[in-house]
């Protein structure tokens, strides 16, 4: 018996002889944008990979703001040599060592404040603005994941750490984060990526909660590695190896295998299974890409009503808001998933979110409070709720 797609293979090849034809199509601009396109592809092999199903799942926006000014990032970048330099050469805090941009390196920024970390994170704080490059453009990514079961249970994550000690303490209070961390209610911590805007903020979560049990994607280099420890970090610290690894049931994540810039190479991404709802997709950055993201979600997992139900974080479309026309194949790509409920920040892109938009996706406004710059995603502060 033929496939569905091989018979759509054949009614299409069928229609375009006795019609329209594939040069016009292709001069309309239709066939790359249709399903059109994918009867000439080969058919996925489904994993179908069961993980489980939870009851809902709470995210709340410590923050998204990883810095405040693009221009003043833009502009370190562009001087310190460029997006392949090591991240832990620029001199940004909190490892500057007062030696000028492009000329830091890992071990001479902590050498001055190892001795005040996790404890004493202002005193290191005044330290870091004398030695770093824009210190107070820093900002940071963090959000807390809440998974419910089936049972009724509630199992919080916290998903990132930040930047900038001053700013997250400021946003760990706000929210409650610091109390939460303190009675040990936080069962980890999970980082997406080994970036200065995700992971350097680590020692405001040790200064709550030093022996919370974090993990990390496969890929980290030596200086990641050793700033846990340098952070004062007493727990236990697991490896999310390449590919899907599995938390609880309905929740699990996975491991991309990806160069990323500023010298760092690994992601990992959040996905949770919601009965009769369907799969959940949280990402830190999304350097792997959306449309690999979605793409792996759908040949490995297993999920409710074989249904793309919510995505939120960065999806890293035009995060400088430098719009180039070929980003538009993303935000028409986003559709194909027919997603239920966007959440979408950070290094998604103000133009970005405006565009989805537009598209009539079904994107939740924030609330543009706490620094937020728009309405137009979920801000500092904001709440979103799948199942």
């Amino acid at each position: 018996m033929p496939t569905t797609q091989t018979q759509g293979r054949r009614e299409f090849l069928k229609g375009a002889a006795t019609g329209l034809g594939l040069g016009t199509l292709s001069a309309m601009g239709i066939f790359s944008y249709s399903p059109m396109r994918a009867f000439f592809l080969p058919e996925a092999e489904r994993k179908m990979a069961d993980f489980g199903t939870c009851k809902s799942v709470k995210v709340t926006n410590i923050s998204e703001t990883s810095w405040f000014d693009n221009s003043i990032l833009m502009g370190d970048i562009k001087g310190a040599g460029g997006l392949l330099v090591n991240q832990y050469d620029y001199n940004w805090a909190p490892f500057g060592d007062g030696s000028g941009l492009a000329k830091g390196s890992y071990e001479r920024g902590i050498a001055k404040i190892k001795h005040l970390l996790p404890n004493h994170l202002e005193e290191a704080w005044e330290i870091i603005k004398t030695n770093s490059v824009n210190p107070d453009n820093a900002g940071g990514f963090a959000a807390l994941v809440e998974i419910e079961s089936l049972e009724g249970k509630k199992t919080k994550y916290l998903l990132d750490s930040g930047w900038s000690y001053a700013w997250m303490d400021e946003c760990f209070k706000r929210e409650g984060i610091d109390k939460m961390l303190q009675n040990n209610e936080i069962e980890a911590l999970i980082i997406s990526h080994e970036h200065f805007d995700h992971f350097w903020g680590l020692p405001v979560t040790m200064k709550y909660a030093p022996n919370i049990k974090i993990i990390i994607p496969e890929g980290f280099y030596k200086e990641g590695l050793q700033y846990i420890k340098d952070s004062g970090h007493t727990g236990e610290v697991v490896v999310a190896k390449k590919g899907r690894n599995d938390w609880e049931p309905g929740f699990c994540t996975y491991t991309f295998d990806v160069p990323i810039i500023c010298r760092v190479f690994g992601e990992q991404s959040l996905f949770v299974n919601v009965q009769d709802k369907g799969l959940v997709s949280i990402t830190g950055c999304c350097h792997q890409g959306i449309i690999k993201f979605a793409d792996t979600a759908y040949k490995e997992l297993k999920y409710d009503n074989d249904q793309m139900y919510g995505l939120y974080g960065g999806l890293h479309i035009s995060p400088f808001e430098d719009w180039d026309p070929k980003y538009d194949d993303l935000v028409i790509s986003l559709g194909k998933w027919d997603f239920q409920k966007v959440g979408c920040n950070h290094c998604t892109g103000l133009l970005t979110a405006q565009k989805f938009i537009r598209a009539g996706y079904p994107v939740v406004e924030g609330t543009a409070q706490h620094r937020s710059k728009s309405k137009a995603y979920l801000g500092n502060g904001d709440i979103i709720t799948f199942g």
